[in-house]
Parts: C-alpha cells; sequence; structure tokens
C-alpha cells in the first residue's frame, strides 16, 4: 500500500539586479551569490520543517495504528462510521449496509447514493472491501473482531470498541481516524445548539418520552444511552424510569405494553405513510398512548450520527409543532 502525498510548494526564485559599476557589480554578484545560497538553503529547510506529515498515529480498539493523515479512499462498516464521515465531507469509497434492501440511507443525501455496498454489517465482504482498494477501513471490535486481520491486511484498519459506545465518543474517534476532529466538534457544537431550540421552543423539560421499535413479536424499547434515547433527552424530555441494566434498550412482550407509556410516545417503521404499521396492541390502547406517532427507523434508529441526529431532531421538531 503507498500513502498519497500533497504536492511540495514551489521553490521561490530570486532576481539579481545587477549594478552599473563593474566593480560594485563584482562585489555585489558574490554577495548575492552566498546570500542567495544562504536563502535557499534556509528556504528548503523550512518547507521541511513545515511540510504536513502524510501519516497519523491512532488510538483504537485493537492498539494503535498508522493511518493517513488525509485518507481517500475509505470503507466504513458502521452507520455511525458512514454518517460521521459524510458528514465531514469524506466520502467513503464503500460502506456496509444494514440489509441490502435498505442499502444507503436516503437521509444521507445525493453524496452519499453511489457509495459501493461492501456487504452488509453484520457480514461483510472482505472481496468487495479489497476490490475498492482502500487506503482506511473503519469497523467495531464487538462486531468485526474475527476479520481484524485480514482486514489490516488490505488497509491500515481502526476499530470502535462497540456501536453501542455512546454515539458522540463513536463520532470523535471516526473524525480522528479521519483527521478531523475539530470539523467533528463543530458538528456536535451544532446537534447540542439544535437540541435547546426544541426544548425551549416546545417547553419539553418534565415530560417525559419513549422510542418503541416493533420487531418479532415483541416492544423494544430503547433507553436514554441508546442514539434516539440521548437525543431525547438532548432535547428535554426525560425516559421513564425503568432497570436498562447497562442496555441501550430493553425487550417487553405486547402483555406488558402499558410499561411503555409516556407524554410522548414515537414507534418506529418503514413506512411512515401507512397508519397500519402502528402495532394494534397500541391502537386498542389508545387511552393509554394519547400521543403516539410513527417515526422512521431508517434514522430514529440506524441514522447514528451528526447528520442523523439533526435529521432526528427535525422530524421531533415536526411532530411537536402538529400537536
Amino acid at each position: 500500500m503507498s500513502t498519497p502525498t500533497r504536492p511540495r510548494a514551489p521553490r521561490r526564485t530570486h532576481l539579481l539586479i545587477a549594478a552599473p559599476l563593474l566593480a560594485a557589480t563584482l562585489l555585489a554578484g558574490c554577495s548575492t551569490v552566498t546570500d542567495g545560497a544562504d536563502a535557499a538553503s534556509s528556504t528548503a529547510s523550512g518547507e521541511a520543517t513545515s511540510a504536513a506529515p502524510t501519516t497519523q498515529t491512532i488510538e483504537h480498539a485493537r492498539g494503535t495504528t498508522e493511518v493517513p493523515a488525509e485518507p481517500l479512499r475509505v470503507v466504513v462498516l458502521e452507520p455511525v462510521q458512514l454518517d460521521t464521515a459524510v458528514a465531514l465531507g469524506v466520502i467513503p469509497v464503500g460502506a456496509a449496509v444494514l440489509s441490502d434492501e435498505a442499502g444507503i440511507p436516503a437521509y444521507l443525501g445525493e453524496e452519499a447514493a453511489g457509495i459501493e455496498s461492501v456487504g452488509t454489517v453484520t457480514e461483510p465482504s472482505i472481496e468487495k472491501i479489497a476490490a475498492l482498494e482502500p487506503d482506511l477501513i473503519l469497523g467495531t471490535e464487538s462486531r468485526h473482531s474475527a476479520l481484524y486481520d485480514r482486514l489490516d491486511e488490505i488497509a491500515p484498519t481502526v476499530f470502535m470498541a462497540t456501536q453501542t459506545d455512546p454515539w458522540t465518543e463513536n463520532v470523535a474517534l471516526v473524525a480522528r481516524a479521519l483527521g478531523d476532529e475539530a470539523g467533528a466538534q463543530t458538528l456536535l457544537d451544532d446537534f447540542d445548539a439544535r437540541c435547546t431550540e426544541v426544548a425551549e421552543d416546545h417547553e419539553t423539560a418534565g415530560q417525559t418520552a419513549q422510542l418503541i421499535r416493533p420487531r418479532d413479536g415483541q416492544l423494544s424499547l430503547y433507553g436514554p444511552t441508546s442514539f434516539a434515547g440521548s437525543a431525547l433527552e438532548c432535547a428535554g424530555f426525560t425516559t421513564p424510569e425503568r432497570d436498562w441494566e447497562d442496555s441501550i434498550s430493553v425487550d417487553l412482550s405486547y402483555e406488558r405494553v402499558f410499561e411503555a407509556q409516556a407524554d410522548l410516545v414515537l414507534v418506529t417503521t418503514s413506512d411512515t405513510s401507512d397508519p397500519a404499521t402502528m402495532p394494534e396492541v397500541i391502537t386498542t390502547n389508545a387511552d393509554a398512548f394519547p400521543d403516539a406517532h410513527l417515526v422512521d427507523q431508517s434514522f430514529w434508529i440506524t441514522g447514528v450520527g451528526p447528520l442523523g441526529g439533526m435529521t432526528v431532531l427535525d422530524d421531533l421538531d415536526r411532530i411537536l409543532s402538529e400537536q
């Protein structure tokens, strides 16, 4: 593998101006040659000293890895890595997707639409990744541990510890690997500012909110450390009290649906335009769930990152404005 280097800054040239007198010219010439040589030497030394490094060392779940200072061909294996890269203007050449049907999330915009799939998040394809000739690969220890050595043979590979870490910490790691930690901080500051705006506009303090994901005949409730839960709390809501068992979510059977009550209930679906996707166990208990809304799971569940976070807050703002 080779690391792309930046073109060196052009050397400056100096013009020698002859004096009208021969003796003065000779003396000036000798002096100018000496001074010019010193200046050239000084300039070359300055250029060498100020030249930006072409690599950087990143600490991550697998230790330390030397990566390109400005990677050009990045492959990402997690939603938060994809979202963060696009938010920072680094469009990956390849990305693992949640499912072949879902593909690259639409909320990421047209720039991301052409990113090539390298398999699913749980089963990325080594062959597809290698074919893209990346100069940096981002993955997750909790999901891709068995693949690390093979990935690292293809390109320098940086792993997050787990996708369930606080998402803002993972954003910071991804940004460091991409060489733009300051850019990520700006994005997170903008997210916090938007949270404050939503909280103040809708006076959410003191209200509870619960995100519910129906699946496999049960209800998954997302807690305060989950992406969506933390976004709701950032916007002033409180997640109802329960034992989250150090997890981002807990599962309830339909018989325990009343444990999912909150002032605001958000239920994820792949089609928000179809009211039939609201679980019957909630619609038949409308008195217990007077303020329940369908929300798009493509960003409320899987839109982890700065762009997804802003999309969630915009959607929340819309819902609260329509009440």
